[in-house]
């Protein structure tokens, strides 16, 4: 099963290497450049996870969060925190705001997928 992600991702950069290292292990990707077009994506885009920039222009990555989390059929969907803010606190506040987890920028290219993976429901087994 390919799993979609919402990549809501201001900085074109950073954009670029997610989507590039999500894509290259069989992920599909939607990208919105800020909080508001993130909000309105996933209204339509049905993601199975968002990966959530937090210093996002106008509507910043906890609003963001609690916006997603007001959505019915969002409300069950894993957001991760995906922000170079690492002070003691901030993972708490994401976590607060509806993220299930916080991963800190700059991101490590050997562990992202893995550590977005995380965050996914694993698929049930085959039955005998």
């Amino acid at each position: 099963m390919t799993a979609n992600v919402l990549l809501i991702e201001d900085n074109e950069q950073n954009r670029y290497l997610a989507t590039f290292l999500l894509e290259k292990h069989g992920y599909s990707v939607e990208a919105a450049l800020d909080g508001v077009s993130g909000v309105e994506k996933a209204t339509v885009a049905a993601p199975d996870i968002v990966s959530l920039d937090i210093q996002l222009p106008g509507m910043d990555g906890y609003q963001v969060a609690q916006a997603l989390r007001r959505i019915g059929a969002m409300a069950s969907v894993p957001i991760v925190a995906v922000t170079s803010y690492a002070m003691p606190l901030d993972r708490e506040k994401a976590l607060a705001a509806g993220c299930n987890g916080y991963i800190e920028k700059p991101i490590d290219p050997d562990s992202f997928v893995q550590e977005i993976s995380r965050f996914l429901p694993s698929p049930a087994p085959a039955s005998p």
